[in-house]
């Protein structure tokens, strides 16, 4: 995934907001940062973007929002297509200095492809509203719960990257530590310290990310229930639908699928 020329110019440009939208193949960044704060969203296909704070995965309807100064690399899968802007940091300060997924609301959706479209100049003033209610529109929407963070203990990061090499071994967390020098309780410990999660819950955002990667490649939902160690496909789809509000079947069909439910 490199760089189409042009693209690393729109970081330096004296607008309140700038944008391009890019048609991609599979590969991947180098690690980088951007002088201004970046949201990709991604109209087709699926990306995986990694920071010091762990991986997201960013399916079709949502996009991340990436702080300035942040170093960070994107990985595809394969073809994407992404509206991509950056946005002056002091317009953004409000919305924090952490990465996140959101999910893409209608009004969102047409200020970011209005921005990163070829006609995306206007007068000053113009300007400088609509990015306004764009940073209202950012701060409004619904975060969704994509991300998985690494945990900074060696034992639980060499646990970490062998259940993201080997997603189908469904140890417990007694048999998982065993396997890494930590009892069941110190595991746990851990976890909730390096992640601010459980195990459990840790298991499932890695599940629920790696499930979007072989849904968005084609693969059926039994396939990927059964790639993720699942007994059953409805053990599967219960645990995704718990976690995201609709089934992977829906997931990238159906363009209200993903946003989360006012409950």
């Amino acid at each position: 995934m490199t760089k189409r020329p042009g693209e690393g110019e729109l970081d330096t440009v004296a607008r309140p907001v700038v944008g391009v939208s890019l048609a991609l193949r599979r590969g991947e960044t180098d690690v980088h940062r951007h002088r201004k704060s970046q949201l990709m969203y991604v109209l087709d296909g699926l990306i995986t973007l990694e920071t010091g704070d762990g991986l997201w995965v960013v399916p079709p309807r949502c996009a991340i929002w990436i702080p300035s100064g942040i170093d960070h690399f994107a990985r595809a899968a394969g073809p994407i297509h992404v509206a991509s802007l950056y946005v002056q940091p002091e317009l953004v300060a409000s919305l924090g200095g952490h990465c996140r997924v959101l999910f893409v609301q209608p009004l969102l959706r047409e200020l970011v492809i209005r921005f990163a479209g070829p006609e995306h100049r206007g007068d000053a003033g113009r300007e400088q509203r609509l990015a306004m209610v764009l940073v209202d529109e950012l701060l409004s929407a619904p975060e969704q719960p994509l991300h998985l963070p690494m945990p900074m203990d060696r034992r639980l990061r060499r646990l970490a990257e062998a259940m993201l090499e080997a997603p189908s071994e469904r140890l417990t967390a007694e048999q998982w530590g065993d396997r890494v020098g930590a009892s069941q309780r110190t595991l746990a410990r851990l976890f909730q310290r390096d992640t601010g999660m459980s195990f459990g819950r840790w298991r499932q955002q890695l599940q629920v990310g790696l499930a979007l990667q072989h849904l968005a490649a084609g693969e059926s939902v039994t396939q990927v229930g059964l790639a993720l160690g699942y007994e059953s496909t409805s053990a599967f789809i219960a645990m995704f639908r718990r976690l995201l509000g609709t089934t992977p079947a829906r997931y990238f069909d159906a363009p209200e699928a993903t946003a989360p439910s006012s409950g």
